[in-house]
């Protein structure tokens, strides 16, 4: 039986070239601080793979410090987040805007910041869709920072972040935005600049590269304004932001992956985009309800919910099969509260329990979306009658 990976939003399958790149370095094991060949060696690789990544963002011709590797999304996320609120001593800027409907990765740290006397203004994304009269009037002096997703990790949802940092350039030009990207980049087109972000995060396991690597892209003028702080110190690496030993291997894999995964792109976006509007097609016949964003979508998710089954238990049923989805974030998956996410863009506590997730990725065919729906068609009929 021929396992069918439909769960590419939690983590995707490491590409060839990532796993030879990652072979090769693996003999360069020189610390890229140490004074001595081998340790230039070792930075080496760990320049060209940071040129490697910016060039992917539409930056070239990187300063110091504007990529700086992570261990993972999270941390670039959570270093964006903590690294601006407490860059200065505080001052009467203390508002942050963000939305109802983040990764856990930024809500929880934003509610450590409420908790430390920080105003956090979250704007409904009910539908899947940015309510802007609710920006327009949370933009003023006093934000600081404006941290938002540019597509959602269980709806597939993609928000116009160039218009929103746009206006919130106009409103509070001093206020730093920032986009976690971490399921956008390389799979929507966009650059830093484009969108007007001063801060975006990536990682390296969404794309086929490895897990236990991110980075965080900081405008010049951040750095040049002293507007981000480190939250990790010790020995200075990653030009005084992030202290530790760099991951060499896995930011040489996160490099590969970026060439790999880049090359041929909109084609591959498309493809993927394709694939998606087939799987919809395909679960429009059966019982389920399909949760759409009413606005723009990413090419490579898709959400749905059961009638009176909990995702669990499909997901179990399916898992047996071969076939593996989600019932959404695996940072969370080991919540039993209903979705934060799919309550906000509009579900009901039962109906967000009983929802999966579908991500897809390049390699995935209209053949694997057949088999798959198939499974789930029969699920449908065997656990519906269980419950009876």
């Amino acid at each position: 039986m021929k396992e069918i990976y439909l769960d590419n939003s939690a983590t995707t399958p490491l590409c060839e070239g990532a796993i030879e790149a990652m072979g090769r370095a693996m003999r360069t094991y020189g610390n890229p601080s140490s004074l001595h060949t081998m340790g230039h060696e070792a930075q080496k690789l760990v320049d060209a793979a940071r040129e490697g990544i910016g060039s992917a963002l539409g930056v070239r011709m990187m300063k110091p410090g504007e990529l700086i590797f992570t261990s993972c999304g999270t941390e670039a996320n959570n270093l964006a987040i903590f690294g601006v609120a407490y860059a200065k001593a505080r001052r009467v800027a203390n508002k942050i805007v963000t939305t109802d409907s983040e990764h856990p990765s930024v809500e929880k740290s934003l509610r450590m910041l409420e908790a430390d006397g920080f105003e956090v203004v979250r704007i409904s994304t009910r539908g899947g869709v940015l309510n802007f009269e609710q920006l327009e009037n949370a933009l003023d002096e006093k934000v600081l920072l404006l941290t938002m997703m540019m597509v959602n990790n269980e709806t597939g949802a993609a928000y116009d972040l160039s218009r929103v940092f746009r206006l919130a350039k106009e409103r509070c030009p001093s206020a730093v935005t920032h986009c976690d990207a971490v399921q956008g980049f390389l799979k929507l087109r966009f650059s830093p600049t484009a969108i007007g972000a001063d801060l975006v995060s990536i990682s390296a396991h969404k794309i086929h590269g490895p897990k236990g690597v991110g980075a965080l892209y900081v405008n010049r003028e951040i750095l040049k304004q002293k507007k981000l702080a480190p939250r990790l110190f010790g020995g200075g690496q990653e030009f005084g932001f992030r202290s530790g030993t760099e991951n060499v291997i896995g930011i040489v894999g996160f490099g590969a992956a970026v060439r790999e995964t880049g090359r041929g792109l909109d084609e591959k976006l498309q493809r993927m985009a394709s694939l998606r509007e087939y799987a919809l097609l395909k679960l429009s016949a059966l019982d389920v309800t399909l949760n759409v964003p009413i606005g723009d979508c990413a090419p490579h998710i898709l959400n749905f919910t059961l009638p009176r089954i909990k995702s669990e238990t499909m997901l179990h049923y399916l898992s047996g099969e071969g076939i593996y989805v989600s019932s959404g974030s695996a940072c969370s998956s080991h919540s039993h509260a209903p979705s934060p996410t799919l309550l906000a863009f509009g579900l009901s506590p039962s109906d967000a329990e009983n929802s999966i997730r579908v991500s897809l990725s390049e390699y995935n065919t209209e053949e694997e979306i057949d088999r798959f729906v198939e499974c789930l068609k029969n699920g449908l009929g065997v656990l519906v009658r269980v419950r009876k």
